[in-house]
């Protein structure tokens, strides 16, 4: 599936985020914790300037704890104070704000010395559409400040949210990139939902994950549809056999594939499946050259 989408008000974000990264003090990249890799923008250094930034992982109770553990461990060894969080429940948002607090220590620590009278932080959450950017918000606030749906690109403007009187967030829309050098990644964004399904021939991307899932999660993948085995089996077969097991027909006993591409999809990204990370971070990706290299991020005095 060659998935290229990059919608007007994309290029449009891009553009808002470089007018107000002055006003920002602290960057949250808020990746999904089943594909850290892919739902990291290639452009985030340049992007956001090399702004001291925290990696939240959001969606982490759906993600193989395992494989979550290496990303965090990835991620700090190269500079960048990760946290896992849920952004439904509020888990891990407590430690997030902490780390917040602590990155930026020096500078205000400058501002009370000098006399000055402390404002709030200011931070500003980036990510690609759909990964809880709006929740996080939602959450941390404890009100409805932010539009949120489970459609990706709900949040088309920018907005000021005032936390408390130490935080103020400014929200963004997601971004997607121009294009992906990986096909990998492509793939990913619509398995996860951050591509909406209207436009990807919904059949073939269920077959793509069913073929995926009997290499990485065979035992998980067995026990949820019945599989009596994978073995050697192609997508479009494993998609039949899921169809035919869970009684997805259609008249003359043929298989509804729409119908069960949709459960399949819908059952990976509720975890009914397990839970489950696509990416590990020794994998090397095709586009990992135009990856940024990680800093050490320190908040400036």
């Amino acid at each position: 599936m060659n998935i290229q989408w990059f919608p007007g008000h994309m290029a449009k974000t891009r553009r808002m985020l470089a007018e107000n990264l002055k006003l920002i003090d602290v960057v949250i990249e808020l990746l999904d914790a089943r594909i850290p890799r892919s739902s990291q923008n290639p452009e985030i250094d340049k992007l956001t300037k090399n702004k001291p930034r925290v990696i939240a992982l959001n969606k982490s109770d759906l993600a193989d704890p395992r494989k979550t553990e290496r990303w965090v461990e990835y991620f700090n060894q190269n500079g960048i104070d990760t946290v896992c969080i849920n952004a439904l429940t509020g888990e891990g948002i407590p430690a997030l704000v902490v780390q917040l607090k602590k990155m930026m220590e020096p500078k205000l620590r400058k501002v009370a010395e000098k006399g000055r009278i402390q404002r709030p932080i200011r931070t500003m959450i980036v990510g690609i559409p759909n990964v809880g950017k709006s929740a996080l918000i939602n959450k941390i606030a404890g009100k409805a400040a932010a539009a949120t749906g489970d459609r990706p690109g709900v949040t088309r403007n920018k907005q000021w949210v005032r936390i408390n009187p130490e935080i103020q967030l400014l929200d963004t829309p997601g971004i997607l990139w121009p294009k992906f050098d990986d096909p990998k990644t492509g793939l990913y964004l619509a398995f996860t939902g951050a591509i909406r399904d209207e436009i990807l021939d919904i059949t073939t991307l269920a077959s793509n994950l069913l073929e995926l899932l009997a290499k990485m999660y065979p035992t998980e993948l067995k026990n949820r549809y019945k599989f009596d085995t994978l073995e050697g089996k192609a997508g479009h077969v494993l998609l039949e056999e899921a169809g035919r097991k869970r009684g997805c027909l259609v008249s003359g006993g043929e298989v509804d594939y729409y119908r069960i591409s949709n459960i399949i999809l819908d059952e990976f990204r509720g975890a009914k499946i397990g839970r489950i990370t696509l990416e590990t971070p020794d994998e090397r990706s095709e586009n990992d050259g135009q990856k940024n290299d990680t800093g050490r991020n320190k908040a400036e005095g």
